[in-house]
């Protein structure tokens, strides 16, 4: 194809089709080409106007692309328990930059144990219907892209709420008494100051093997929960997991690491949803409550394609004010609550909690339901916009590199057809071939097109 010479007003018109910003385009149209975002991109491409690190998702999904820079009020006085005699754990990825959730074990007199889970008090500095909560509302959640990550909140919030960025922060805080084999005698949420030290995932899971409290006891007490969820249904999928990072020079992709103290980390995170909803429930407190209906099928197995098949057995997370089963979670009643900065129910969760905590006065159920559905909306687009993004800059990846040759997995089986999973990428394909599902072949990524974000997979073995 014999590129033309575009006029600005002719760049511009392609580039808002790009962009998802309109329709169709005058200029296409008079080159004789698709109408389309996916031919707009492959001409600017082709044309050098766009570069491949250049990715028009967000965009075309109307997430949000600029950081928010409203002001962010301080820290109001209030009354709180002080926690600052307990040692407490913010564990993340290295490199993050929110940590909004902490862990930490108190040692109870009868021989139980006490978990607490601290958020950040983020509903203390973002009231209903402020103009940060409106802005958060509009987002729905945190973009984060392999080239950069857009907050639902200010990085001033972030700053000044964020746990284990001073000395002490406050909290909101949950507890859940466990007993020697892990059930529950009691829950309960507390406005809280607390001191957080934060480390990395490989640096508390090398406290782990080294027999260090608390994480020898968060270990047990995350084991025994496990145990109690799976006993009630709760599915476990295991799929590989990569980290894509872009820049203008290239793209990475890397298998995420799963030391044992991930998997502790999230058990405890699911307890303290769980508490939540145990005790919004009990004081009649509307949330937007996660539910989930129960897999239409039965997939046995640890397999990678089973695997594969116990995830697509499983029906959407609805949230709703009232509390209902999650069957995946294998739990009667749950509510996310540990992530007020990245996801704006969750932040809903906490403003509820607030209120009650400090006697105002919380939404109502169909206010919540109405935050629901229009948060729900916006993290959707949001997280579709990762997604499209990430696989964007993963075929940027394979595209660098077309001779390698990579192992595979069958994970499906449609006649002819076959899925693949790559499991160094994270990435599935469709090809023709006759081997079975779970048996491994290896394969090549060729033919790379961006712009329709697809590639070509042959099995050379």
């Amino acid at each position: 194809m014999t590129l033309p010479n575009l006029t600005p007003a002719q760049r511009t018109d392609i580039e808002l089709l790009a962009r998802g910003k309109q329709d169709k385009s005058r200029t296409l149209r008079d080159l004789k080409l698709p109408e389309t975002p996916q031919a707009a991109h492959t001409l600017l491409l082709r044309a050098g106007l766009w570069t491949e690190a250049r990715t028009p998702y967000a965009d075309r999904l109307g997430a949000a692309l600029s950081a928010l820079t409203l002001e962010v009020p301080p820290f109001a006085p209030a009354e709180r328990l002080d926690l600052t005699q307990l040692d407490a754990y913010a564990i993340d990825d290295e490199g993050n930059r929110d940590p909004d959730d902490a862990v930490a074990a108190e040692a109870l007199p009868d021989g139980g144990t006490r978990l607490w889970v601290h958020v950040a008090d983020v509903a203390a500095l973002v009231a209903p219907d402020s103009e940060l909560d409106l802005e958060a509302r509009a987002r729905g959640a945190t973009l984060y892209l392999p080239d950069r990550t857009v907050g639902m909140l200010p990085d001033a919030l972030v700053e000044q709420a964020g746990l284990g960025l001073h000395p002490t922060t406050l909290a909101l805080s949950i507890s859940l008494d466990l007993d020697a084999d892990g059930n529950a005698d009691a829950v309960d949420v507390h406005l809280t100051t607390v001191r957080v030290s934060r480390l990395t995932y490989d640096q508390a899971q090398a406290a782990l093997d080294a027999g260090q409290e608390p994480f020898v006891t968060l270990a047990r007490l995350a084991a025994q929960s496990r145990a109690l969820r799976e006993s009630e249904g709760a599915l476990s999928i295991d799929l590989p997991e990569v980290r894509v990072k872009a820049s203008e020079e290239g793209a990475q992709v890397t298998p995420l690491p799963k030391p044992p103290m991930r998997a502790v980390v999230q058990e405890c995170m699911t307890l303290a949803g769980w508490a939540t909803a145990i005790y919004a429930d009990d004081h009649d407190l509307p949330l937007p409550f996660a539910t989930q209906d129960a897999p239409h099928r039965e997939v046995r197995g640890e397999t990678l394609n089973a695997q594969w098949a116990r995830r697509k057995t499983l029906a959407r997370t609805r949230f709703q004010p009232a509390p209902g089963p999650h069957a995946g979670m294998g739990l009667d009643l749950y509510a996310q609550a540990t992530s007020p900065m990245r996801r704006y129910l969750d932040l809903v969760v906490h403003q509820q909690l607030r209120a009650h905590l400090t006697g105002g006065s919380p939404l109502s159920g169909k206010e919540v339901a109405a935050r629901v559905a229009q948060a729900q909306m916006n993290a959707d687009a949001t997280r579709t916009a990762e997604r499209l993004s990430r696989k964007h800059h993963t075929l940027r990846f394979i595209a660098a590199q077309p001779e390698r040759v990579w192992p595979a997995v069958v994970v499906e089986r449609r006649g002819p057809q076959a899925t693949l999973l790559i499991p160094e990428l994270a990435f599935d394909v469709a090809v023709s071939t006759a081997t079975p599902a779970g048996q491994e072949v290896q394969v090549q990524l060729t033919d790379v097109n961006l712009a329709d974000l697809s590639v070509r997979a042959r099995v050379t073995g």
